[in-house]
């Protein structure tokens, strides 16, 4: 099992952070190896369980995305189930009215059999680059978009 820990702060309130990231449709815009998301379910809590597509190293896997616990502005938790079994914990907290600290840990298999021993740890390394992306283009997005603009909604879900 691999994890990864990661903290950012984003000049944004936290719950505009929130509701970008547990939005499906958004992630392929900054998860540079989320290749698409479909079958968006809303949650309690404003998070969703949705199908996505992943590439790791070179490989795409499919898979599915279940929200266990989520908490508004604070906390979401879910897990993945398909090509990449993983845990992850984003926690959110405001640091003043337009700002915010941003922490995620995730937890993950690597698909070993799939990509091979010796690509494990560069697959490793690549998952935390990706990671440290995501994080960063959200900061960017959120930091220099301006507050009217929309955030991206699904155009259609399925129960």
């Amino acid at each position: 099992m691999r994890r990864i820990h990661r903290t950012i702060d984003i000049k944004a309130p936290v719950q505009r952070i929130y509701e970008f990231l547990n939005q499906p449709s958004n992630l392929p815009g900054v998860w540079p190896h989320m290749v698409s998301v479909s079958n968006i379910v809303p949650r309690e809590g404003g998070a969703s369980n949705f199908d996505w597509v992943f590439k790791m190293g070179g490989v795409r896997f499919n898979g599915h995305a279940l929200v266990e616990e989520a908490r508004p502005g604070e906390y979401v938790r879910f897990r993945t189930e398909g090509g990449i079994p993983s845990t992850f914990v984003w926690n959110y907290q405001a640091s003043n009215g337009s700002s915010a600290r941003l922490t995620v840990d995730v937890e993950y298999t690597i698909p070993t059999p799939v990509i091979g021993k010796l690509a494990e740890v560069l697959v490793a390394k690549s998952n935390e680059r990706d990671l440290d992306a995501l994080l960063q283009n959200t900061k960017e997005r959120l930091e220099h978009e301006t507050t009217n603009v929309p955030i991206t909604r699904p155009l259609e879900t399925s129960p």
